[in-house]
């Protein structure tokens, strides 16, 4: 657990505005606390439900707040809760059945308010985890569009959406931890680490795209001063150490890695890209050469995403995914689940939903409408 840093941190969200009054609550903390406590030491639960409405209604309309509990302009012992969760406990609580289990809401409450408990491995408060309701836990992700937030643009073929970097740093980060992209293309996972304020170091063969990348990653606003570099090398052979030494780092904390779906784009003409590969057997093994010079940096015990399509083939299925996942399993990562991205436009089937269609019935094939996000974590298996 760690020691409550939430004044500091919620006086800095204020700052930025980064709350949004119809749906949070600033509340006096200190008085939200002695008011549960002083509902805590009564035994009757006619009275606590009482009491406890009476704290909805505040919450409900501001107007009706003649106790000190709400603290409008955000001066003070201030806590900001999500209003909808709020809203649920206090329900909770007037529809218990015992004083008992009333008092245990109650208790969770509280402690909802005046601990903050996380995880080695993000920054989700675990006592209100509630209100986290736009992290995706669910192994199937619909999509409707890309995010166009920030520096964030389509432009590029064969660029992913920043949806998937946000999530997995959001899941599997701390504010102010490393991520490598060794297949950064136009910069989405460090325009989103920028975002988000993790330190985000990527690298890229093609110049020409490199230098996109790092012109569109300058344009997001830097606010949590946070260092974004963009590597122009070959991800196989490029020295990250020398980059990390730059800084101090040892290791990072996530890896993301969105390769090439081997030959569906060409993204160069050098035998050094993945995607200019004769043959499938030889993608798979430059990519296992990426990922060994790559994933040494990762620290023990930390997340590996890898977002990758499948193709088709010469009236045959090619399960890329399936064969960079046992690529990865040679070594020492466990498996923590396959989730599924449902996306309705690229841009090579945009404005050919048709033509695609009248080719999947001739064929009797089945659209592409999928990629998976592979998740792993690191020294989990005995070798």
């Amino acid at each position: 657990m760690k020691p409550n840093s939430q004044v500091l941190d919620l006086s800095v969200d204020l700052q930025k505005e980064s709350y949004d009054w119809r749906k949070d609550v600033i509340t006096n903390k200190a008085k939200f606390i002695e008011e549960i406590e002083k509902i805590l030491n009564n035994g009757d639960i006619s009275w606590l439900k009482r009491e406890i409405h009476s704290i909805k209604a505040i919450f409900a309309y501001p107007r009706n707040d003649k106790i000190g509990l709400l603290n409008i302009d955000g001066n003070g012992d201030t806590a900001i809760l999500k209003k909808g969760p709020l809203m649920e406990e206090i329900k909770q609580i007037e529809e218990a059945h015992t004083i008992e289990r009333a008092k245990y809401y109650l208790e969770r409450l509280k402690k909802g308010i005046n601990e903050i408990r996380t995880s080695k491995i993000n920054d989700i408060n675990l006592n209100r985890w509630k209100e986290y309701t736009d992290v995706i836990t669910d192994s199937l992700w619909v999509l409707d569009k890309r995010d166009a937030s920030g520096a964030h643009l389509g432009w590029y073929w064969g660029n992913f959406i920043p949806q998937i970097p946000h999530q997995l740093m959001l899941r599997y980060t701390k504010k102010g931890e490393w991520v490598i992209d060794p297949f950064v293309g136009s910069g989405t996972t460090l325009i989103e680490s920028r975002q988000l304020g993790r330190n985000g170091l990527g690298v890229e063969l093609n110049p020409t795209v490199a230098n996109e990348a790092k012109k569109l990653i300058k344009k997001e606003r830097n606010i949590h001063s946070v260092i974004t570099e963009v590597i122009t090398h070959d991800a196989r052979t490029v020295d990250l150490k020398n980059y990390l030494d730059k800084y101090g780092v040892k290791k990072v904390q996530l890896l993301i890695m969105h390769p090439p779906y081997y030959d569906i784009i060409k993204f160069s003409r050098t035998k050094e890209d993945l995607s200019c590969a004769p043959n499938v057997e030889t993608f798979v093994k430059m990519f296992g050469e990426v990922f060994d010079n790559i994933e040494s940096f990762l620290e023990g015990g930390r997340y590996l995403g890898i977002v990758i399509g499948d193709k088709y083939s010469k009236g045959e299925w090619m399960p890329l995914g399936f064969y960079i996942m046992q690529e990865v399993l040679k070594r020492n990562y466990l498996l923590k689940g396959i989730i599924v991205k449902n996306f309705e436009e690229t841009r090579a089937k945009r404005n050919q939903k048709e033509l695609w269609r009248y080719r999947a019935l001739v064929g009797g094939f089945y659209i592409f409408k999928h990629e998976y996000i592979l998740l792993f974590k690191k020294g989990a298996k005995k070798l």
